[in-house]
């Protein structure tokens, strides 16, 4: 007897099927268990010794398990050392957001456009909240951002980390550590998506760094609407180079 794989209509054994429901399960489990004890990033993992005896499993199961939740970043394993819960770590999610945009790449793009739109919310949304905090010194710095891109742009020189410092310094004063990951983690699946496409020849280098020249003195004369507006645009170019390769 076999059970139907859903993503490809193929049979699979319903042996195979059940033993990844079981994986899934103990994953589950493991999770739990480290909400349970209120574990927080660094801590220790209980022994596999004891692992396998509270959890009644094997120990070749609980490894492959515990392996599974490393490949998320839930948990660190440290040869010599033991189990930790890991540290906040976005590669995973990162890892796993490029190669659906590189793939979709290849077909009609749409979820490389589908991120692109997501960051569009997210930063065109908060940059309000964002002007309502800013200091003097920070305001500053998001202009020598601008100073760096325009600079470079005239010289004929690709700015990519100077862009990505821009938008960091622009909702620094939001302090809010998992906007600003979460940002990052954007920031390389867009960088990735950017150089499938060509690579930062592929804009207008000057005509980039004059909108966020747009962007910093919408800020800086406290216009939030102005400022959603030019961010909002700021990505069309990116979603008009997707569409047009992939179309």
């Amino acid at each position: 007897m076999a059970a139907r794989n859903m993503t490809t209509g193929t049979a699979m054994p319903l042996a195979r099927f059940s033993a990844q429901a079981r994986l899934r399960a103990l994953q589950s489990d493991i999770l739990e268990l480290i909400l349970e004890r209120d574990l927080v990033p660094g801590d220790p993992l209980p022994t596999e010794n004891e692992l396998t005896a509270s959890l009644g499993v094997g120990r070749n199961t609980l490894r492959e398990s515990l392996k599974a939740l490393q490949a998320l970043g839930v948990i660190e394993i440290r040869h010599g050392f033991g189990m930790f819960v890991a540290p906040n770590n976005f590669e995973a999610l990162t890892d796993g957001l490029t190669f659906r945009a590189r793939l979709s790449l290849r077909h009609h793009g749409e979820e490389a456009l589908q991120l692109v739109e997501v960051r569009q919310a997210l930063e065109s949304g908060l940059v309000g909240a964002a002007m309502d905090r800013i200091s003097a010194e920070q305001l500053a710095a998001v202009e020598e951002s601008v100073h760096q891109m325009q600079e470079l742009a005239a010289a004929g020189e690709p700015f990519i980390e100077a862009d990505a410092e821009f938008h960091r310094r622009l909702f620094e004063p939001l302090n809010n550590d998992l906007l600003i990951s979460l940002m990052d983690v954007f920031w390389k699946v867009y960088r990735r998506i950017h150089l499938e496409l060509g690579g930062p020849y592929a804009v207008d280098l000057v005509a980039t760094a004059a909108q966020h020249r747009g962007i910093y003195e919408a800020v800086a004369s406290a216009d939030k609407a102005l400022a959603a507006e030019r961010l909002s645009t700021h990505f069309d170019a990116i979603r008009d180079i997707i569409a047009q390769t992939t179309g």
